[in-house]
């Protein structure tokens, strides 16, 4: 208990002291996931919605594909990215492998799927309901499409932020595609996994605590956010 007890004091002394190792960490982290979350809403927002409003064949499979990549394994989404930046891949001759922008691939490769399945089902309950006022006015799904983003603009925040928690609590694939390597590609949860593996309990639980911060963050604005988009709806 009394090793517990010093490991979390020294944890608080590194968090309140801002401890030029940990801030690093939490800064590439940071920066890391949401360029990748930015990424992926580029990407599956507009993708969504157009799987939510246009009928075209292969629809169903695709909504089924989206719904099942929600659930990608991240260590084969990792060997994925692994072997096609790795020296005898494609794309190999481009130098990304261990490297935070091979994190950033993984990590859009994994939330694009989130935020696009969740994307599509907001999109979807909001077309039904007001399909028939927007085909009086002469817009069509193509038309509809930015209109009901807008629309769902509340919701669709809670998407991203879904993915933003399922980037930053990530580690299988970051560790195999980032190496974990001291100041280059070292995010919070491999840092945690090495810390923990060295002995180093305080450094782990530094990092421990600010990534359950952020986590109980974003579970709570995701909270908010729904809450006043029901009210909204009322």
């Amino acid at each position: 208990m009394n090793d517990f007890g010093d490991a979390f004091w020294a944890a608080f002394q590194l968090v309140v002291s801002l401890d030029a190792d940990l801030t690093e960490i939490v800064g590439l982290s940071l920066q890391v996931s949401l360029t990748a979350v930015f990424i992926a809403a580029l990407i599956g927002l507009p993708l969504g919605a157009a799987v939510a409003l246009f009928r075209f064949p292969g629809r169903m499979a695709v909504v089924v594909i989206l719904n099942a990549f929600m659930g990608l394994p991240p260590v084969v989404v990792g060997l994925v990215v692994y072997l096609l930046l790795s020296r005898a891949g494609p794309f190999g001759v481009l130098g990304l492998l261990f490297t935070p922008t091979a994190m950033i691939i993984a990590q859009v490769i994994l939330i694009t799927p989130i935020i696009a399945a969740l994307t599509r089902q907001v999109i979807e309950d909001l077309w039904s309901e007001y399909e028939e006022q927007l085909r009086s006015l002469g817009a069509g799904p193509a038309r509809a499409l930015t209109a009901l983003l807008w629309d769902g603009r509340f919701s669709l925040v809670t998407a991203v932020l879904a993915g933003f928690g399922r980037a930053s609590a990530e580690v299988g694939a970051v560790m195999i595609v980032g190496g974990n390597i001291d100041h280059v590609s070292r995010v919070m949860t491999t840092a945690i996994a090495l810390e923990v593996s060295k002995g180093d309990l305080a450094l782990a639980l530094g990092l421990g605590l600010i990534l359950l911060v952020l986590s109980t963050g974003i579970n709570g604005a995701a909270f908010l956010i729904k809450e006043m988009a029901l009210k909204r709806h009322a």
